[in-house]
């Protein structure tokens, strides 16, 4: 299938799988992960209709700015702290906050341009040594140290959950994320607006969906497979 064929399936999953769970396809999010594609692809992606792309590394974002306009980008990948100061200006979320000295970073960053980001926080769900993210029994003590950033927006969770075959294993850790994401809706704090619960990638989103997911984060269904 071509870029058009491929966008137009990937919505059809989408609107299927909202559908199969009584929600309304127009509430679940999209995000193009247009990680080593080229600027002339995604402008292709956004003049046929997608609008939110995003990216796993700092340099790619920005090798990619200026040329691409009128898209919304998304830093969805592992942030280090030293590179926020590059895109805090560029990107309309961050879905990776996984520790308090990123915060830092992200809260005096943002501070200094007279912005509010919003974050998502990253569970490592599946506690996988080669992802990150914070475990689920640390997620207490991190809301705590986070209510005194007044530039940044706790916006919800994150995770990559680990690869699987089996549709059981997959639904299990998007059930937990789910009764994560409920529950942190009864943290009150000012900085706290728990609307997104972003899971799921080309091979399992319509699980994702399924389990309430809201946000989706879609590479090669969209972009074909990358070639390194």
């Amino acid at each position: 299938m071509n870029l058009s064929e491929n966008i137009e399936h990937v919505k059809e999953r989408i609107e299927r799988a909202a559908e199969k769970s009584k929600r309304n396809p127009k509430e679940i999010m999209l995000i193009a992960v247009s990680k080593t594609q080229s600027a002339e692809k995604i402008i292709k992606a956004r003049d046929l209709g997608l609008e939110v792309f995003g990216e796993n590394k700092v340099q790619e974002i920005l090798s990619k700015y200026d040329e691409v306009k009128n898209v919304r980008w998304h830093m969805i990948g592992h942030l280090q702290r030293n590179k926020v100061k590059y895109i805090i200006d560029k990107v309309e979320m961050i879905h990776s906050l996984d520790s308090i000295e990123l915060a830092q970073e992200i809260n005096k960053r943002a501070e200094k341009i007279g912005k509010i980001m919003p974050v998502l926080i990253q569970i490592n769900i599946g506690r996988e040594d080669s992802k990150s993210g914070i475990y689920e029994e640390e997620l207490e003590e991190f809301i705590e140290k986070l209510i005194d950033f007044k530039n940044i927006l706790i916006s919800g969770i994150m995770t990559i959950p680990p690869k699987s075959d089996n549709e059981l294993e997959a639904r299990m850790y998007f059930k937990k994320m789910r009764i994560i994401f409920e529950n942190l809706k009864d943290y009150k704090y000012d900085n706290f607006d728990i609307k997104y619960l972003s899971m799921g990638m080309t091979a399992d989103f319509e699980i994702a969906i399924e389990e309430g997911a809201n946000i989706v984060r879609v590479g090669t269904g969209i972009f074909g497979e990358r070639k390194y």
